[in-house]
């Protein structure tokens, strides 16, 4: 039941959409418009793509995963060691520990990796916007 969860949990994330900057509208923004600077916007983050920055944190579901399967192991097979089955015990615990990280990760794989956050907002400045956020 656990795997079943963390694999939707998983499944769920792979297909959320990636946050975008939100501009403030400044006068280069007037002057342009919302359709160029969607361009523009577009045209950033295939540069930031390009500079093998990824905006998408989708591997990073499956590392907090990972880290909550070795941290609930642990925890599951030292209480098993003074119940009694530390196997089992290491089993469940590393399963409810996966499914924790799992989430965990799935919670913060909305928002774009720092460093694309900032290629991308210093390309939008040099093109004359003013990012105010990411949604």
């Amino acid at each position: 039941m656990v795997s079943v969860c963390l694999a939707l949990v998983i499944a769920g994330v792979a297909g959320c959409a990636t946050k975008r900057p939100v501009m403030y509208p400044n006068p280069h923004y007037k002057a342009v418009g919302k359709q160029v600077a969607e361009q523009d916007i577009e045209q950033c983050t295939q540069l930031a793509s390009g500079a093998n920055l990824d905006g998408n944190k989708g591997g990073e579901v499956a590392k907090q995963a990972a880290g909550g399967a070795a941290i609930g192991g642990a925890a599951g097979g030292a209480y098993g060691l003074v119940t009694g089955n530390a196997g089992q015990r290491a089993a469940g615990g590393a399963a409810a520990g996966a499914a924790a990280g799992a989430v965990r990760g799935a919670m913060r794989s909305g928002d774009p990796d720092p460093l694309y956050r900032r290629f991308v907002e210093k390309c939008l400045r040099d093109l004359g916007y003013e990012v105010i956020g990411w949604r």
